[in-house]
């Protein structure tokens, strides 16, 4: 339940950037569904491997270079499918913050719904 719920708030957080950056744009909420899967699934998948590899480049930039490997995670889900559009790389900076923003709300707001049960 929550799993789901996670992901249908995330794909409403994907049409709030839309309305609210013009450089991300998301033509409707079956596509914000798609996106928001693909880039739950990029973060899951490719991420990890990305952060190791670019390891002391990250050391080297004090963490810095993590905010291009999201953009670069924003941009590829973009890349990827139809409904979903980022103009060039500065929005998928600027819309990755943006969305990374709304996730830590939404990670917030669940946690209090869902609190971790002990075993």
């Amino acid at each position: 339940m929550k799993l789901i719920l996670t992901w249908l708030l995330h794909a409403t957080a994907l049409l709030a950037l839309a309305h609210l950056y013009s450089g991300v744009e998301v033509k409707d909420f079956r596509a914000a569904l798609a996106a928001a899967f693909v880039i739950g699934l990029f973060n899951l998948v490719v991420r990890p491997a990305l952060v190791v590899l670019t390891l002391p480049v990250t050391f080297f930039t004090l963490g810095l270079f993590l905010f291009i490997i999201n953009a670069v995670m924003f941009w590829a889900a973009a890349w990827l499918l139809d409904g979903f559009q980022v103009r060039g790389f500065g929005s998928a900076l600027l819309g990755s913050l943006i969305y990374s923003a709304f996730g830590v709300l939404i990670d917030s707001a669940l946690q209090r719904l869902f609190p971790p049960q002990p075993f």
